[in-house]
């Protein structure tokens, strides 16, 4: 029996996470830009000088400064749309199907039938966007599957319809 490749393609999940994913992301960058500036500046500023002695600094020194205050710049500005248009997520009546990533993607389905958890976490900063996250932890190999960023009444709904629907099935999810 042969199967044909483009007749069983995966569909991407139907639904987005919340808008307010992005800024969320974008703050969360922010915050993580703003600590590694505070390592990086004082490093150049007051370390530099004392471990190359003589007159100024070498070049490389002031390239890997600029890199160190760009980079993260561009990550505030590059990752929240492009992980928002990224970030997918389904519950169908037999399997949970998620997409995430910005730099990597990764697309996960699991069958309901072998989910043994559903956890629901927010963040400080995630309870001021009214977001929370999903975990879902099947018996897998590959770990638990996770939905950031949704709405936090969405994910109180996931929460109660999986703890249902995996209520409802046979077996221990092993």
């Amino acid at each position: 029996m042969s199967v044909d490749v483009d007749s069983v393609a995966l569909r991407e999940p139907a639904h987005q996470v919340s808008p307010r994913a992005v800024t969320y992301w974008r703050i969360s960058a922010l915050i993580g830009a703003v600590v590694e500036w505070a390592v990086v500046i004082p490093v150049y500023v007051f370390a530099v000088p004392e471990i190359f002695d003589g007159p100024g600094r070498p070049w490389w020194t002031t390239v890997l400064l600029a890199v160190a205050l760009v980079a993260p710049l561009v990550h505030l500005l590059v990752m929240p749309q492009l992980r928002y248009r990224i970030h997918r997520w389904e519950i169908t009546p037999t399997a949970i199907h998620t997409r995430s990533g910005w730099l990597s993607i990764d697309s996960r389905v699991a069958p309901l039938s072998r989910v043994q958890t559903v956890d629901s976490t927010q963040g400080a900063i995630m309870r001021l966007f009214s977001l929370a996250s999903l975990t879902v932890t099947t018996a897998s190999a590959a770990g638990p599957i996770t939905i950031d960023c949704l709405d936090r009444e969405v994910a109180r709904q996931l929460v109660h319809e999986l703890t249902e629907i995996t209520g409802a099935s046979e077996g221990d999810a092993t």
